[in-house]
């Protein structure tokens, strides 16, 4: 697989066993591109804004795409996302939000927020599988993400 390996992915996920997939599908398609990882929104705002034990910009790059859930602990992914959206250098990221909400008031705030897709996380593993392939296929080898490093 072909992966843009200067193109980082933030990975903003609660779920040990959900992240633990996605680090799995990804070996086994051979994806190079940098991951990191956050376990709550507080955590993902300092991530993003370089604060507390990110602050080095060379060790933790702004993300080119985000992976988001919506139910974090703390700052929950849906004001994650507003912030996102309102920041001038940081609306240009891509967020995909991967999430076990089915809400239609989650599904349409998510859009208004002009998140770039909203996948259901699939209780059945094979389909969780096929879910992560397609998310990697997708935004990490088809489509053409944003050189946020160089803003």
């Amino acid at each position: 697989m072909i992966c843009k390996t200067a193109q980082p992915l933030l990975v903003i996920e609660d779920s040990d066993e959900d992240f633990e997939a996605l680090r799995r599908v990804m070996n086994r398609q051979a994806v190079t591109n940098p991951v990191f990882r956050c376990t709550d929104g507080d955590e993902a705002l300092d991530f993003l804004y370089h604060k507390g034990p990110y602050s080095d910009v060379q060790k933790f790059p702004c993300p080119s795409i985000i992976l988001l859930d919506l139910n974090l602990p703390g700052t929950d992914g849906r004001e994650i996302l507003e912030q996102i959206k309102q920041d001038q250098d940081l609306k240009i990221i891509p967020v995909v939000v991967f999430t076990t909400s089915s809400n239609p008031r989650d599904i349409e705030i998510c859009y208004r927020c002009c998140v770039a897709s909203y996948i259901l996380k699939p209780i059945d593993i094979n389909r969780l599988v096929q879910t992560i392939q397609s998310f990697i296929t997708y935004w990490l080898d088809i489509a053409i993400l944003p050189d946020v490093a160089s803003k």
